[in-house]
């Protein structure tokens, strides 16, 4: 049996190592068993090559997640900051970031805790169960105890997206760590945006005269119900609207029974009742939003108006591409996933293209659409087999992680321009490259 010699602590980096490798074989050996042993050499430096450039993929994955939550998370609160020149999240007025936003920095702590369990990184494991509960409590605490009929402008709820996003991002905490709470609430806040509040006065985001879904009640104070022929519903409570619908079907128990038919608005609903809510709200949708030519999605449609706002935004884009996922998931139906893939191929190929990397919107909260469009484009690319768009989505994180502060290792929203150490960075941008490097990694 021949023996092989390795010296000590030696790295194996270049390919002209093998060769320096083979000089070091104790025995005399013919042609043929050389060549076996330069084979299993050059295997020993792919691996150890891999090896080692997976383990700085990991190692930058956590670089960019913890620099993110150095300096955007109050440590105190729980809670994320609006930008790194506060050091505390007070209100909304000071310095906390909106509240629709705050459930997506908590899917990036759940996906954070996927990952640690993926790569059996125990001490992150043990640490992030504990972030994802601190989450959720330090926000339990900072906005009214969950209350969704707490309908204050400060620490309260008074959009129906706003009260959506959190319903979609508390049924995935229910899927992940199983706590009933999660599910209550979850199921509250889906009753709460359907069927409207006694307590507010409004009466609810869903159009029983037309369907679709209403964004908001107005006024905010003594709100006056909504009317099919004038007020807005946009994409952003439509399509969110769907996904929630979907993640609780996938909750709740088959053998649920129905609410009592006298109950005017009911806490929850049975698994075939949120699977006929997201088909009919999925195809008001598509009638009124989509291009189905092109796969842009439009940002709203007011009143009977023939004409939607054609403006296409990027989170709009991920919640249509997550909504056909999930009804295409529970149907089987192929029309769903045609529709995805369109509308991935729109974003990709037309909204990416001038840079070729996903796009940044200039405003006070749209930083978040990447980490949004993250999501989504997840349950598109592992649950459907669309593994086509991953060499773009590969780009974008490493031109956006290439041109990161070093420093603090946070990014901006804009990929391709440089970050300092000076500049003053909100949470909305920040988030866009380690969300999706905890999704698709580096």
């Amino acid at each position: 049996m021949a023996v092989v010699h390795l010296t000590p602590g030696r790295k194996i980096q270049q390919q002209h190592d093998i060769q320096i490798l083979s000089e070091q074989i104790t025995f005399d050996m013919k042609k043929g068993k050389r060549l076996i042993l330069l084979g299993f050499i050059a295997g020993i430096y792919t691996f150890a090559f891999s090896s080692c450039q997976e383990d700085k993929a990991i190692k930058e994955i956590w670089q960019a997640y913890d620099g993110f939550n150095q300096c955007l998370l109050d440590e105190n609160k729980y809670i994320y900051k609006t930008n790194t020149s506060y050091s505390e999240a007070k209100d909304r007025w000071n310095g906390a970031a909106a509240i629709w936003c705050q459930p997506i920095y908590w899917d990036m702590a759940m996906n954070a805790y996927k990952l640690a369990c993926k790569t059996k990184n125990s001490k992150r494991k043990e640490n992030l169960l504990k972030l994802n509960r601190r989450i959720f409590e330090g926000n339990k605490k900072h906005y009214a105890g969950f209350d969704f009929h707490d309908n204050n402008e400060n620490t309260g709820w008074f959009i129906y997206d706003d009260i959506q996003w959190w319903t979609i991002t508390l049924a995935r905490a229910y899927q992940l760590f199983g706590e009933k709470e999660y599910l209550d609430l979850s199921e509250a806040s889906f009753s709460r945006v359907w069927y409207g509040s006694e307590k507010v006065g409004d009466t609810g985001s869903y159009d029983p005269k037309r369907s679709g879904m209403f964004w908001q009640w107005h006024p905010i104070r003594n709100p006056k119900p909504n009317d099919s022929e004038r007020d807005g519903k946009m994409a952003c409570i439509n399509f969110p609207t769907v996904v929630a619908a979907m993640t609780l079907y996938n909750c709740v128990p088959d053998d649920r029974q129905e609410p009592k038919a006298d109950v005017k608005r009911p806490l929850y609903q049975t698994k075939a009742q949120y699977l006929e809510k997201a088909k009919e709200i999925y195809a008001w949708g598509t009638e009124n939003l989509l291009d189905a030519k092109t796969g842009r999605v439009a940002d709203s449609k007011h009143g009977t108006s023939d004409s939607p706002n054609w403006k296409a935004h990027i989170y709009n884009q991920a919640t249509f591409i997550g909504a056909s996922v999930l009804l295409y998931q529970a149907t089987d139906e192929k029309s769903y996933l045609d529709n995805a893939i369109l509308v991935a191929n729109y974003s990709i190929k037309t909204m990416s293209a001038p840079k070729g990397i996903l796009p940044f919107e200039n405003g006070i909260e749209q930083g978040i659409y990447t980490a949004i469009f993250a999501q989504y484009m997840a349950m598109l690319v592992y649950d459907c087999g669309q593994s086509q768009y991953l060499p773009f989505l590969k780009h974008t994180i490493n031109i956006g992680w290439n041109n990161r502060d070093e420093q603090r290792n946070i990014c901006g929203g804009e990929y391709d321009v440089k970050v300092n150490p000076t500049d003053t960075i909100d949470s909305y941008s920040a988030s866009g490259i380690p969300a999706l490097m905890l999704l698709f990694g580096k």
